[in-house]
């Protein structure tokens, strides 16, 4: 299963790096594979591990500020693994080039 997920603290000003960067430790620690992109962080696993570590992660910016929005996007494909790096090259393959990253 893939999940995108972002959180967003509102009222933190403009530059919520150092949120992202706290989430992100989380993440890295986890072990489980994950990319991040400018609007979200995906990552790969099994449905209970993912809501863990997304709750993990909402918890830990809720802990600090009163109010954030936590979006979530699932991804689910029985019989499949590898997918966070096999989508892209899927996609890559039919253009015949790579893609940017």
């Amino acid at each position: 299963m893939l999940a995108e997920f972002s959180i967003v603290p509102l009222g933190a000003g403009n530059s919520i790096s150092s949120h992202v960067a706290r989430i992100l430790k989380i993440v890295d620690a986890s072990g489980m594979p994950y990319k991040i992109n400018p609007m979200g962080t995906v990552v790969e696993g099994s449905w209970s591990d993912i809501m863990k570590l997304i709750k993990k992660c909402h918890d830990a910016i809720l802990n600090t500020e009163s109010r954030i929005i936590t979006t979530i996007s699932i991804d689910d494909r029985k019989g499949k693994s590898n997918r966070i790096d096999k989508k892209v090259e899927s996609v890559e393959h039919k253009l015949g080039k790579l893609l940017k990253k």
